[in-house]
C-alpha cells in the first residue's frame, strides 16, 4: 500500500509540473498574438488585459483538467491538452473575425472592459466546450 501512494503523489507532482509548463508555453504564444503586451498592460493596471488574461489562463486550466480526468498517461494528457490549446487559439482569432465592426486586439489594448469581459467569457465558454470534446 505505501508504494500505490508514493505512486500516485509522484505522479500529481509530475502532472502539475507539465500544466504549468505548457500553461507557461501557451502564453508566450498568446502574448505572440496579442498588439499588446499581456503582463506590461497587467502592471500598468488595464482590467480589460487583466480579464482576457485571466479567461485564457482559465481556459487552459479546463482544457487540462479535462484531458488529465479522461487520459491515463501524461503523454496522452499533454497531446490533447495541446489539441485544446490549438482550438481555443482558434476560437480567439474567430472572435476577432466575427467582430469586424470592432478591433478586439486593440480595444482590449486600450482597456475596454466590455471587450475584455466578453473576451474572457468566450475563453471560458470555449475551454468548457472544448474540454468535454476531447479525448
Amino acid at each position: 500500500m505505501d508504494g500505490f501512494w508514493e505512486i500516485t503523489y509522484v505522479e500529481i507532482a509530475a502532472r502539475y509540473s507539465v500544466v504549468i509548463l505548457c500553461t507557461v508555453l501557451f502564453l508566450a504564444v498568446f502574448e505572440l498574438v496579442t498588439s499588446y503586451k499581456n503582463w506590461e498592460e497587467i502592471k500598468k493596471g488595464n482590467f480589460a488585459v487583466a480579464m482576457a488574461t485571466g479567461g485564457k489562463l482559465f481556459g487552459i486550466a479546463t482544457i487540462f483538467r479535462y484531458s488529465i480526468e479522461h487520459n491515463d498517461t501524461i503523454i496522452q494528457s499533454v497531446g490533447w491538452g495541446i489539441f485544446g490549446f490549438i482550438l481555443l487559439l482558434l476560437s480567439y482569432f474567430i472572435f476577432e473575425f466575427l467582430t469586424p465592426k470592432i478591433k478586439i486586439d486593440e480595444e482590449i489594448g486600450k482597456d475596454n472592459r466590455a471587450v475584455g469581459f466578453i473576451s474572457m467569457l468566450i475563453s471560458v465558454g470555449m475551454a468548457f466546450v472544448i474540454g468535454a470534446s476531447i479525448g
